[in-house]
């Protein structure tokens, strides 16, 4: 079977989508989580969506130095947009690293921020390896539906921490040329090195 790396965070929608891909691909997971921002329950989450999921390996990747590079270096606006390329890069590192051919995320066009149509084209022409998009025309009742059969909406349910260092009024339209000028203006590649050397590898 094809391997796929799934980007997972502790929210409803990612692991309904690893759900849905799972008897298509194997999958391993990526989460870029924000310790020391956010508390030790973030990654424990992410832990239990693992085990219920019935995954095999999670990649757990320090990510605060970059985040914080991004909103330092950065057109505040563009944030959701530049997490999402940079955390699929990393992603595309895992899956060379363990001989993966997909990435997998839980977008949806019903979401806000980086998950408009014009925002969704502009990652997706940053990233060369083929991304699954399983929830892409879902409504949220409908995901909350999968989540509640698949047992994992009570472990996903409650405040999302992916918006700590967020803007209050992200972009919804982009251009990629415009994007590609902000990942220009700092080293990226050094700190996503950085914290892939860094991530804590969990087998089940």
């Amino acid at each position: 079977m094809e391997k796929g790396v799934a980007l997972l965070s502790g929210g409803i929608d990612s692991p309904v989508a690893i759900h849905m891909m799972q008897n298509r691909l194997e999958i391993i997971a990526a989460h870029f989580h924000q310790e020391p921002l956010a508390d030790k329950k973030e990654v424990e989450k992410v832990k239990e969506l693992a085990k219920k999921l019935g995954m095999k390996k999670v990649y757990l990747i320090p990510f605060v130095p970059m985040l914080k590079a991004l909103v330092d270096k950065c057109d505040h606006k563009n944030y959701f947009i530049l997490q999402k390329i940079l955390m699929f890069k990393g992603a595309s590192k895992v899956a060379e690293k363990e001989g993966a051919n997909n990435l997998i995320t839980g977008e949806n066009l019903g979401q806000v921020s980086s998950q408009t149509l014009s925002n969704l084209r502009t990652i997706s022409s940053h990233i060369k390896l083929e991304i699954f998009r399983p929830l892409l025309t879902f409504d949220k009742q409908e995901i909350i539906n999968i989540a509640k059969k698949i047992e994992t909406y009570e472990i996903s349910k409650g405040p999302e921490i992916c918006n700590l260092l967020g803007p209050k009024a992200p972009a919804t339209k982009s251009k990629p040329e415009l994007i590609a000028k902000e990942l220009k203006g700092f080293d990226w590649e050094t700190l996503l090195e950085e914290a892939l050397n860094k991530a804590e590898v969990i087998s089940f």
